[in-house]
């Protein structure tokens, strides 16, 4: 999924969807491991991977560098590519998820963490499963009311 970008040059080289969706599966495990053993720390490491790629950019995520690694090596090279913006605002998005989970963990409100991590769960495996970026999405919308209406997502 790639979202137009109608705002500045881009900073950052486009991604290969495959490597988002690795990413995304990665995270997926990450987040069920946190809600089956309630650990703080484990999703407050997850938070650190999240605001890497915000923060850096998404060439520095760790899941990336791992995907680049590991598994693209052997893959032929990709047919399409994603801009970078929409995906680094939702590691943004996935930032805040945990580390609200974080807190609720570790200060004892399980509840919280629980939901915060389920809500950033349902959106790595949304992505990791389909390929459907609730991130992306925000970052469209929020792109398209910035411009008045005229910026699109694509599919």
């Amino acid at each position: 999924m790639s979202v137009a970008d109608n705002g500045p040059a881009r900073t950052e080289p486009r991604l290969d969807p495959r490597g988002v969706r690795f990413a995304a599966a990665v995270t997926t495990v990450v987040l069920a491991l946190v809600l089956v053993s309630g650990s703080g720390l484990l999703v407050g490491a997850q938070a650190v991977v999240f605001g890497v790629g915000a923060v850096a950019g998404m060439r520095f995520a760790p899941y990336g560098a791992l995907y680049r690694v590991l598994l693209a090596p052997r893959l032929g090279p990709p047919t399409e590519w994603e801009d970078a913006a929409p995906v680094r605002f939702s590691q943004t998005v996935g930032l805040v998820f945990t580390v609200i989970a974080t807190v609720g963990y570790l200060t004892g409100l399980t509840a919280l963490g629980v939901v915060a991590t389920a809500a950033a769960l349902v959106a790595a495996f949304l992505n990791a499963a389909f390929g459907y970026c609730l991130g992306c999405e925000m970052y469209g919308l929020l792109a398209r009311l910035r411009s008045g209406g005229t910026a699109t997502a694509r599919p």
